[in-house]
């Protein structure tokens, strides 16, 4: 019976992809930073909670230990994470520091905890939630696409390191997903001078024809499992048809027409 570990789990993506599992028989660890809210997983007869804070190092180790006393784990997945919008220059040193600090180097430390245990088995797969904006920038997004562009070529750098030792790596990136990530997961910094220009592309984030085109955090959870059980040697997967479309045009044109192309989707009149 194959075992997942799972972090980011109390709501959308993560919520989704622990019931999908623990549906198809998986032994599923799903944690997060307060189990309180992940008290309808619990009622699963094959999901157990742990409370994980990705930027707390003491307790990534602490949670590590403790779940591969206990079980075998098969595969890790790192879906903790949360967004930073608005102009770089009014960002702060806070927010820049606690959304990579998330994003990219909670990725690394819940990795390198279960490395050993991985090492030992010879055997075992990471997972990691990236987004379509690892691959591709839109305006008023910058540090978190330093994340995420991180965690790609991290993920990238590692598929090269581990698979010598049995180990594999994969990304998962994600378009739009239909959830309340704007309201719940997303901190905005402001600056006066681009007041202007972030209010146009704001209005284009959330225009609900936009969301239209969005797919729904068990789509998404269905090529998480794909990319657990298909055994294929593939580092990427695209999740959703709007990331499918942004990256495929991001490849034909060049960076010089995309940019051009996004400036007018997001600027234009």
């Amino acid at each position: 019976m194959s075992t997942i570990f799972m972090t980011g789990t109390s709501t959308g993506l993560g919520k989704a992809a622990a019931l999908l599992f623990a549906e198809r028989g998986w032994n599923v660890i799903a944690t997060m930073r307060n189990t309180a809210k992940g008290s309808d997983l619990e009622k699963h007869p094959k999901i157990s909670l742990m409370a994980l804070d990705v930027t707390d190092n003491a307790q990534i180790q602490e949670v590590a230990a403790a779940a591969t006393a206990k079980h075998d784990i098969d595969v890790v997945f790192n879906n903790a994470g949360y967004g930073l919008a608005g102009p770089f220059e009014g960002s702060t040193d806070e927010q820049m520091l606690q959304n990579i600090n998330t994003n990219l180097i909670g990725v690394m430390r819940v990795t390198k905890a279960f490395l050993p245990h991985f090492r030992a088995r010879k055997a075992g797969l990471f997972i990691t939630t990236t987004s379509i904006g690892g691959s591709i920038a839109l305006p008023f997004n910058s540090v978190y696409h330093a994340a995420k562009f991180g965690v790609e070529g991290w993920s990238e750098s590692m598929d090269l390191e581990l698979r010598k030792l049995g180990i594999g790596i994969k990304t998962v990136a994600p378009g739009g997903i239909k959830t309340d990530f704007a309201s719940r997961s997303l901190d905005v910094s402001n600056h006066e001078a681009y007041q202007e220009y972030f209010e146009k592309v704001e209005k284009k984030f959330l225009d609900p024809e936009r969301a239209k085109g969005y797919s729904s955090p068990e789509a998404i959870a269905e090529v998480v499992y794909e990319a657990a059980t298909d055994g294929k040697d593939q580092l990427r997967y695209l999740a959703g048809e709007d990331a499918k479309g942004f990256y495929k045009m991001r490849q034909e044109m060049g960076y010089s027409k995309f940019r051009d192309t996004i400036d007018q989707m997001f600027f234009g009149d």
